[in-house]
């Protein structure tokens, strides 16, 4: 893999993770049609996610600072809670236990925690089945018809005011099951979890917020699932040279590409993606009956 090849999937993974279009969709397209083959090796996967990691980390880094420090704030409020329950017993007392959650962020941190759930069982249990649907171009086109209809409806959902002390855990959970069929190539991540938390009456900016850090977990999994098989690649000063560059670049275009999206939801202008999805779902399945 050439420098100029590392720069353009560094482009693509930032663009496709976090606009509406679907990067997997994309991928199966052209493997499909052009015979491209567009995989730079695991270890330079890792370092494309690494680099949109970055950029969702650098836009919502207070939040995520909060969030890891209420996190383990959390973590000792249970501790103390254990040792009150058997002094509680012990003595025969009645000390009050502490309140676990009592403030946005920690309800933030359990409601990512819930919908990373169903998104891992989908994953796990439905590996065989992407990797298959990523061999033809009827799902993919499906898929991206799909994604297309669910922008259009995103655009016309009422403006909900929903922050996390409003939202449910069954909300969490119902918006993990989407993030999980969302590995189905053709349907957009950012798109089905951000149409799927406006139609459960989200807050319009939080609703992009939720969409990005409930990523992180999912992704960093895929990558650590990725990691146990680097070690049988072949790594050199170019493949390394090229895995910085394509972080760096997944980086810069994953920030402008969050930026975008924020602008987006907010003026309710899903349209131009709902249409670029929906024409490159039928060029999909015009291509699967003629190639």
């Amino acid at each position: 893999m050439s420098l100029l090849q590392a720069i353009f999937l560094g482009i693509v993974q930032g663009v496709t993770e976090f606009l509406p279009v679907s990067s997997s969709g994309h991928l199966a397209i052209f493997q499909n049609i052009f015979d491209m083959k567009t995989d730079g090796g695991l270890l330079f996967d890792v370092c494309l996610h690494i680099g949109t990691l970055a950029a969702v980390f650098i836009v919502y880094w207070k939040d995520i600072f909060k969030m890891i420090r209420e996190f383990f704030r959390m973590c000792g409020d249970i501790i103390r809670n254990v040792k009150i329950f058997y002094r509680n017993r012990r003595y025969d007392e009645a000390l009050r236990y502490h309140r676990i959650i009592h403030n946005n962020y920690r309800k933030f941190v359990l409601l990512v925690l819930v919908s990373t759930i169903p998104t891992g069982i989908i994953g796990v249990m439905g590996k065989d089945l992407i990797s298959f649907a990523s061999t033809t171009l009827i799902v993919p086109g499906v898929c991206l018809l799909l994604t297309g209809l669910l922008l259009l409806v995103a655009d016309h959902c009422k403006d909900g005011k929903k922050i996390p002390k409003d939202i449910s855990y069954s909300n969490g959970f119902l918006i993990g099951i989407a993030q999980g069929l969302a590995t189905l190539p053709g349907l957009s991540r950012s798109g089905t979890t951000i149409a799927a938390c406006l139609l459960s009456g989200f807050d319009r900016r939080f609703a992009v917020k939720y969409s990005f850090i409930m990523s992180i977990p999912a992704v960093l999994g895929a990558a650590v699932l990725e990691l146990k098989d680097i070690g049988s690649e072949t790594i050199s000063g170019g493949l390394v040279t090229n895995c910085v560059v394509g972080a760096i670049v997944s980086g810069v275009v994953g920030y402008i590409c969050i930026r975008t999206m924020l602008v987006v939801v907010r003026k309710k202008n899903f349209k131009g993606f709902s249409i670029y999805c929906f024409a490159a779902g039928l060029v999909a399945i015009i291509a699967h009956f003629i190639v």
